[in-house]
């Protein structure tokens, strides 16, 4: 009689561990259809952003917007169980200074100007929902020490931005950094119900990169 109530005990404690420790956040159902639509104009960055611009053209970004897999590898590496909200967060705030810097060096009549112009509106519903779906004391918790370092240099102002820091990358190569990046965080609205999908991995866009040259219809 003794074991068994110590056996229900220790069952009772270790589910209520359970029940107290962190859930990794998933994505809200309800973001999956504003980044469907953000991920149909990205469907034609090849045609906006290489066509109509002259070759080797290239913008100053600073060194912390060219957000690639690789640095999520990398940030996932340096801080433990980091959760995927942090990089969801991080990743609204390098995109919404890339597509600013994009358009910047439009002028007004150029053929891609529009179609920038409606990617960031639609970026910029995809945020609204974001902050929606998650509690503000949630959106507003203390950042981990790499994650916070990087969002400060980000919203440093530029003339406070050291010469170093900038870099030069084609607006093409920056959606497509765009677009991969927001794959991997955001993959539950990308699943295959036929083969499941890493999206995180630079493999999987290697092997779709013919697909991704073939002429649009």
């Amino acid at each position: 009689m003794v074991q068994l109530s110590t056996s229900v005990c220790l069952v009772g404690g270790l589910l209520g561990l359970f029940l107290l420790a962190p859930v990794m956040a998933s994505t809200p159902a309800s973001m999956c259809t504003p980044l469907k639509t953000l991920n149909d104009s990205l469907s034609h960055r090849r045609r906006y952003m290489k066509h109509n611009f002259p070759i080797n053209y290239t913008i100053r970004v600073h060194q912390k917007e060219i957000f690639k897999l690789s640095n999520i590898s990398r940030m996932k590496l340096q801080v433990e169980e980091l959760d995927d909200l942090v990089l969801q967060r991080l990743w609204f705030e390098v995109n919404q200074g890339v597509l600013k810097k994009i358009i910047r060096v439009m002028p007004e009549r150029h053929p891609s100007r529009p179609y920038t112009a409606e990617l960031e509106r639609r970026f910029r519903d995809a945020e609204g929902v974001f902050v929606q779906s998650h509690p503000a004391e949630v959106l507003q918790q203390e950042l981990p020490e790499t994650i916070q370092d990087i969002w400060d240099r980000l919203t440093e102002e530029p003339e406070r931005v050291p010469e170093s820091s900038w870099r030069f990358a084609s607006p093409k190569s920056l959606l497509d950094n765009f677009c991969h990046t927001m794959y991997c965080l955001f993959s539950e609205c990308f699943a295959s119900t036929e083969v499941q999908q890493d999206y995180c991995g630079v493999s999987h866009w290697r092997k779709g990169r013919k697909k991704d040259l073939q002429p649009e219809s």
